[in-house]
């Protein structure tokens, strides 16, 4: 593989990821011409087809599958290691990427992020706000923010927040026209604003639990969600009932805008944690991201 530009074999796991020219030059920022002619110069240089082409989509030949599946790994390694000698310069430095929900970088990750950022301006950090479970290894993240009880295994975890809870409320109006519910079970009998989970892609049933009995109870109403946000700002409208993390709603509840209900029936969850690959903990900058975020009591 002697004189083979490196990139172009990361070129070659676009489009065989995207299974499309077109797809993997608009990734890449290329022209597509310029993708295709190089991919056609790197099967001339090794003297292999590399991928199959049809009017409908592009598919890696066996030789290219064990090439890609020998070359990437390496070529990520190799990546690694320039970044961490970059990262030991005079001032720490180095891009982080992170995947978290709205709510992890409102109430615990931005907080502590931002004076970090002003003491370190050499390091970059991108934020992706999304509620689905990725897999932070195969999608380059650097680390994940989630729950405790939703960490994988084979990660190292840091808490970087407090357990916090799930509350349900609605507006006066809304219970003053429908009335106030006494146990979780009476919720499926009224209008109730839904959380959707992007990855599993089912509705999320509410979950509850007093006195050791556990239940959960599956809502229905007029409207969806996949944000906490949007639900609160619905049940303050008279939407219906929302089951919202407490933290973001107490505004809410103070101003009697919405009412807290079923309170003794809402349990407390693990807080968020960090979670990441142990490959990635010996980078300067990525210990300051993970010392600054770190749950003290």
């Amino acid at each position: 593989m002697a004189g083979t530009d490196l990139n172009h074999l990361k070129w070659l796991q676009a489009v065989a990821e995207e299974r499309s020219f077109t797809k993997a030059a608009a990734r890449l920022g290329v022209a597509q011409s310029t993708l295709s002619q190089t991919i056609k110069q790197l099967e001339a240089h090794m003297g292999v087809r590399l991928l199959t082409r049809t009017t409908r989509a592009v598919a890696t030949t066996a030789a290219g599958d064990r090439l890609l599946q020998t070359s990437i790994p390496r070529i990520a390694e190799i990546e690694e290691e320039i970044s961490t000698l970059t990262a030991f310069g005079d001032k720490p430095s180095g891009s982080i990427r992170l995947t978290l929900s709205d709510h992890a970088l409102e109430t615990v990750v931005w907080p502590k992020l931002k004076p970090v950022l002003s003491a370190y301006p050499e390091i970059e950090v991108e934020l992706i706000l999304d509620s689905t479970f990725r897999n932070i290894v195969e999608e380059r993240f650097d680390a994940g923010v989630r729950l405790g009880e939703s960490v994988e295994k084979d990660m190292i975890a840091v808490r970087i927040g407090p357990d916090w809870r799930l509350v349900a409320a609605a507006s006066p109006d809304y219970l003053a026209a429908h009335g106030v519910p006494e146990h979780p079970q009476d919720l499926v009998r009224h209008i109730c604003i839904n959380m959707r989970h992007e990855t599993a892609g089912g509705l999320y049933a509410w979950e509850f639990e007093k006195d050791g009995q556990e239940l959960r109870v599956r809502v229905s109403g007029q409207l969806t969600f996949n944000n906490s946000y949007a639900m609160i700002d619905a049940a303050v409208s008279g939407y219906g009932i929302a089951y919202v993390p407490e933290s973001i709603v107490q505004e809410h509840v103070a101003s009697r805008s919405l009412v807290q209900i079923l309170d003794d029936w809402s349990p407390f969850f693990d807080g968020y944690f960090l979670y990441y690959p142990s490959r990635r903990q010996n980078l300067p900058a990525f210990k300051i991201i993970v010392d600054a975020l770190r749950y003290r009591d």
